[in-house]
C-alpha cells in the first residue's frame, strides 16, 4: 500500500502524539495557552475540527450563547471520550488527507508542544528531517505575518544553514534556532522557544520591546 504524503503523515502523527500525551498528563495539566488546561485545549481542537458553527461564535456575538453551550457540553464529556473525539479528526472537508495535512500539520505540532513544554522537565524532540523541512516551509510564510509589527528587520536562521528574510529593514535582528523553535517563536510561544535574538544592542532592544520573552536571548 502506498504511504500517504509526508505532510499528511506528520499531521496524523502529531494528532496521535498530542492525544497520547494528554492521556498521560491528564485533563488538569497546564498548557502554554494562557488560561487553558489540557481539557480546555482539547475542547478547542474538537471545535476547530468539526464545529464551524461554534467557531463563528468568536466573531458573531449573537452566536455566543450557542458557542458557550456546545463548549460546556464538550468539556463535560468523560476525558477519554474527548480525547477520542480529537484523535478521530475532522469529518468535513478536512477529512481529506491532503487538506488535513496542509491545515493541521503545524497547528497540531504547536499544540502538542503546548502540552509537552508546560510540564516539568520538558525537552526538545528529535524530529525527522522531512518534518523539519515541512515546518520550515510553514515558518517562512508565518514569519511574514508574525513579525509584521517588528520595528526592525527580521531574518530567520537555522543552525543547518537555511535562512529567510521575513521582514526587510535597514537594521535587522537574526532569530537563530532549530526550525521547530523558530516556528514556536513565530506562533508566540516565546517563553519556551529556544531562540537567540542577535544583532546590534539597539536593534535587539527595539525588537524585544515588541516581542519580549525569548528564553534563548543573549
Amino acid at each position: 500500500m502506498a504511504l500517504p504524503p509526508r505532510h499528511t503523515h506528520d499531521a496524523r502523527r502529531e494528532r496521535d502524539g498530542l492525544c497520547d500525551t494528554a492521556l498521560r498528563v491528564g485533563p488538569d495539566a497546564p498548557t502554554l495557552c494562557a488560561g487553558w488546561d489540557v481539557r480546555d485545549l482539547l475542547v478547542h481542537l474538537a471545535v476547530r475540527d468539526n464545529r464551524p458553527d461554534v467557531a463563528l461564535g468568536e466573531a458573531l456575538p449573537p452566536l455566543r450563547p450557542h458557542r458557550d453551550k456546545v463548549v460546556a457540553e464538550l468539556a463535560a464529556q468523560p476525558f477519554d471520550a474527548l480525547v477520542d473525539r480529537v484523535r478521530n479528526g475532522p469529518h468535513g472537508p478536512l477529512k481529506v488527507a491532503a487538506l488535513d495535512g496542509l491545515v493541521n500539520s503545524a497547528e497540531y505540532f504547536v499544540h502538542h508542544e503546548d502540552v509537552l513544554r508546560a510540564q516539568p522537565g520538558w525537552d526538545q524532540r528529535d524530529l525527522p528531517q522531512a518534518q523539519q523541512d515541512a515546518l520550515w516551509r510553514t515558518t517562512r510564510v508565518l514569519g511574514r505575518v508574525a513579525y509584521r509589527r517588528s520595528p526592525v528587520g527580521v531574518v530567520l536562521v537555522t543552525p543547518q544553514g537555511p535562512r529567510t528574510v521575513v521582514r526587510p529593514g535597514a537594521e535587522s535582528v537574526a532569530l537563530t534556532g532549530p526550525v521547530a523553535e523558530l516556528l514556536l517563536h513565530a506562533f508566540g510561544r516565546r517563553t519556551r522557544a529556544l531562540v537567540h535574538v542577535e544583532g546590534t544592542p539597539a536593534a535587539v532592544a527595539r525588537f524585544q520591546e515588541t516581542f519580549p520573552g525569548a528564553v534563548g536571548e543573549e
